[in-house]
């Protein structure tokens, strides 16, 4: 949950890396409340055959937009790639599939021109954890 949260903190930080963890942690959050949210519509009768799509589920979609676009940017960014590589998803079946398989790629070891790798920083910050004390 503190990778959802913090994509949404950083909903227009456009700069940066994102590393595949917090991609894909957002992701997976975003698609279980909009799971959850389209039952919620069916049950209170606010979700439209017609259109596919239901008051609840909607409103999210439209909220999470920004943050969604932001941290695939930023993932593409962890990938060496620039932004830009986000249209690439315009192109019908190909681009989904090549935009999945750079979301699906390793971070880009050291610095790149978009920052510092979020892996290694991370780890930096982190205690030493001392063994010493797990050995009976």
């Amino acid at each position: 949950m503190n990778w959802y949260l913090h994509v949404l903190k950083n909903y227009a930080t456009f700069s940066g890396r994102a590393r595949r963890k917090e991609y894909w942690m957002f992701f997976l959050i975003s698609a279980l409340i909009s799971i959850v949210l389209t039952l919620l519509d069916i049950l209170l009768g606010t979700y439209s055959v017609e259109y596919e799509a239901g008051l609840f589920s909607g409103l999210y979609s439209l909220l999470i937009l920004i943050p969604s676009i932001a941290v695939v940017v930023r993932r593409l960014h962890d990938t060496d790639r620039s932004g830009w590589w986000i249209l690439i998803s315009l192109i019908p079946l190909i681009g989904v599939i090549v935009l999945f398989v750079f979301m699906c790629l390793d971070s880009q070891p050291g610095t790149n021109r978009f920052g510092v790798n979020p892996k290694e920083a991370a780890s930096q910050t982190l205690p030493a954890v001392e063994t010493d004390r797990f050995i009976s």
